[in-house]
């Protein structure tokens, strides 16, 4: 064997070894989240419902943002139409005396 068929086979072994550790740590990875899932309360099958849940908290939470524009919208709007009729009815009054 020459050197270069020596180095083909040493990278040949190296890359099945990582193909390996990868295929492993996958495993104990998702090994790892169903357990803590499992230990929330949160079973395999309840995947549906459990994606179900979070869209809705998602719509939720995005109509309670566009509330809370409309809301500093709204109080904006009227601090300043009621400050705009307030300097309204001064100018009518000191034009009426």
């Amino acid at each position: 064997m020459n050197d270069h068929e020596i180095r083909q086979v040493v990278a040949e072994v190296l890359s099945e070894q990582h193909r390996l550790h990868n295929s492993e740590v996958d495993v104990v990875v998702l090994k790892t989240l169903t357990s803590i899932l499992t230990s929330f309360g949160i079973e395999e099958e309840d995947r549906v419902e459990l994606r179900a849940d979070f869209q809705h908290l998602r719509r939720w939470r995005k109509s309670v943002e566009q509330a809370q524009g409309y809301t500093f919208k709204i109080v904006v709007t009227a601090l300043v139409g009621g400050i705009v009729g307030a300097f309204w009815l001064g100018f009518k009054t000191m034009l009426g005396k």
